[in-house]
């Protein structure tokens, strides 16, 4: 049997998402943003609710296409507040249809969104040594950094802690624990 992180055990869902995807370094502009996304709508509730509605959300927002977000009108908008198959809140989703544009002018600024949040770690994952995940940071010095950045370039729902759990999914951060068989996989 594997050991994983302990915040993921019991829930098929969440081992597999804890087995394939959390801590893997992203560096694809499509997937760090899908991750904004799900985290903008995540936060004030757990992940495992995220992961559930994921399907109905990429649905939901175009199969997470910046440019076709970007371009969300009040018809869209309307239609995605009765959309019952995802986190139905205004400002959540109003802030989608903001970070996504804001997301593009970063693109156009750095020639990737991921040139400029992997900068913030000069490129490559930090690789921590987290014993017991309750003990893990919910933020740091860097990701303060980030989301004052973020939010000085008018992104909306990216507070510390909201980007502290962004970092860690898209492996700019391993928080794996460190007796977790993915702790050493996500490192090399």
């Amino acid at each position: 049997m594997k050991k994983r992180c302990g915040w993921c055990e019991g829930d098929a869902l969440y081992e597999a998402y804890h087995d394939q995807e959390w801590g893997v370094p992203v560096y694809d502009d499509a997937t760090i943003f899908e991750f904004l996304i799900l985290e903008t709508f995540q936060a004030g509730l757990s992940w495992i609710t995220i992961l559930r509605k994921r399907e109905n959300f990429r649905k939901a927002f175009d199969n997470f296409d910046c440019k076709k977000i970007a371009q969300y009108g009040e018809a869209k908008y309307e239609e995605l507040l009765k959309n019952e198959g995802i986190i139905r809140n205004k400002l959540k989703i109003k802030a989608t249809i903001t970070n996504a544009q804001n997301f593009m002018k970063i693109q156009e600024e750095f020639g990737s969104f991921s040139k400029y949040i992997w900068g913030f770690v000069d490129g490559k994952p930090i690789q921590n040594r987290v014993i017991d995940y309750k003990k893990a940071p919910a933020t740091t010095p860097i990701s303060d950094k980030l989301s004052k950045d973020l939010k000085k370039r008018g992104f909306k729902f990216v507070g510390s802690t909201v980007i502290y759990a962004h970092m860690q999914a898209t492996g700019m951060v391993n928080d794996h624990e460190v007796d977790c068989f993915r702790y050493d996989e996500v490192k090399n």
